[in-house]
Formats: C-alpha cells, sequence, structure tokens
C-alpha cells in the first residue's frame, strides 16, 4: 500500500520505533506530523526524511505528560491541514526495574502520565481532525506489558500500569468510535528488535520464526491493518514472545 495523501501524525518520533515509523510511512507517500519531547529530536528525524526527498515532514515538539504540550501539538498541525488520517500513539515513557521500590514517585507519576494520561489527552486533542477524514485510524503501541497475565519483562510496574491503561482505553474507544468510522488498532509486542530503518541491517536482520520480532514486521503489521477496508476492524495485534 501506498500512503500519499495520507497525513499522519505519530508522538515520540525522535528515536527508536516512532523514528523508524516516520521513516518508513514518508516512504509510503505520508505526509508525516512528528514530535518528540524536544524540538531538536523531531527535527533530526525531519532532516532525516527529507535528505531522502519527501518534503511533506513537519517536526513539533510535544512533551506528552503535559496537557499544554498535547494541545499545542494539535494546535500546530491544525494549522498545517484540516484532517489527520493516521494518529499512532508510539509515546510512552520506559521504566525499568521488576522492583516496586526501585523508582522514585517523579518516576512513577512521569511514566503513567506519559503513557497513560498522554494517551488519552492524544486522542481527544486529534480527535475532530481525525473526524474530518473519511478513512480515520488510530494505533496505539501498547505491549505486551498490557496484557492480562504477563510477567516476562523487568519493565517496572507502573509501566505496566500505564499500558494496561493504554489497553483498557483503546478497548473501549474502538467500540465508541467505530459509528463514527475511527477504527482502533492495538499492537501488544514483546521486546523487539528495531534495526536502523537507513542502514542495511534492516533488510538483513533475520526474520525467521526462531527470531525475535523486529520493528520491519511491526511496520508491516500496522501498514497491512490500515490498508483493508473500511468494514475491516482490526482491533489488535498479539505477537508470541521467543
Amino acid at each position: 500500500m501506498r500512503f500519499d495523501n495520507h497525513r499522519v501524525v505519530i508522538t515520540a518520533a525522535g528515536r527508536d520505533f516512532g523514528r523508524t515509523l516516520a521513516i518508513r510511512l514518508a516512504d509510503l507517500g505520508a505526509e508525516v506530523f512528528l514530535s518528540a519531547r524536544g524540538l531538536d529530536a523531531a527535527e533530526r528525524v525531519r532532516d532525516e526524511i527529507r535528505e531522502r526527498g519527501h518534503q511533506r515532514v513537519h517536526a513539533f515538539a510535544c512533551d506528552l505528560t503535559d496537557p499544554a504540550s498535547i494541545r499545542d501539538f494539535a494546535s500546530g498541525v491544525a494549522r498545517h491541514t484540516d484532517r489527520v488520517d493516521l494518529l499512532v500513539n508510539n509515546g510512552s515513557r520506559w521504566l525499568e526495574g521488576p522492583d516496586l521500590l526501585s523508582a522514585t514517585d517523579t518516576d512513577v507519576i512521569d511514566t503513567l502520565a506519559s503513557g497513560a494520561t498522554g494517551t488519552v489527552l492524544t486522542v481527544k486533542n486529534f480527535l475532530p481532525l481525525l473526524l474530518n477524514s473519511d478513512r480515520p485510524d488510530i494505533v496505539t503501541m501498547v505491549s505486551a506489558c498490557g496484557t492480562a497475565g504477563h510477567h516476562r519483562s523487568d519493565a517496572h510496574d507502573a509501566f505496566y500500569a500505564a499500558k494496561s491503561a493504554q489497553a483498557g482505553f483503546t478497548d473501549i474507544l474502538s467500540k465508541r468510535l467505530r459509528p463514527q468510522g475511527v477504527r482502533v488498532i492495538s499492537l501488544y509486542p514483546p521486546d523487539f528488535d528495531n534495526a536502523d530503518p537507513l542502514s542495511d541491517e534492516w533488510d538483513t536482520t533475520p526474520r525467521d520464526s526462531k527470531n525475535a520480532l523486529t520493528a520491519h514486521s511491526l511496520v508491516e503489521c500496522i501498514v497491512f491493518a490500515v490498508a483493508q477496508p473500511r468494514d475491516c476492524f482490526i482491533k489488535a495485534f498479539h505477537f508470541e514472545q521467543v
């Protein structure tokens, strides 16, 4: 599928999978509105994409723990376009440590605010633009940590809590937004290999059954889901963990 004429918003696209997704969707023709907590990081990815010949890319600062910053991001995008076709909730702070006492109160608050509150407020603020699209999709990168009973990650309890909140939010959102034609798609990956999409490793990283999940495959899952006819509502992708 090509993403020509698709207008895509991606949070936390200054590095890791958010950067990967921004580069790959731009390569497929999308106009990309990307954010990062620091504007410098967002602008670096914007410039990487422009160097590949894609000029329809815009960089914004957005701190997902700050409601005003989220509102400013949505307002900034609205100054460029009257619609958004795809919103990707990629941002969520990672917090490591299986010991509850290992994190400060500030770390816990920041983790929950970025992953849980930040996701809800991002959707809330971008929903008017999504409803202006004739093909609106919301994709959320949850995590296997948001799956009931999952215990194989070294993530902190607060990260599990944030991802469980995302899972509950997207589940009810899928039901409530369907009458308005908005598809809500959640991905629940375990730890995965995120090769640089601008390196040779992107195409050479093994993708056999014995290997860990790759970012390459996750991008293809998103493209596949968005490419489906509008009567096809794929709610979630769950992945086996190696």
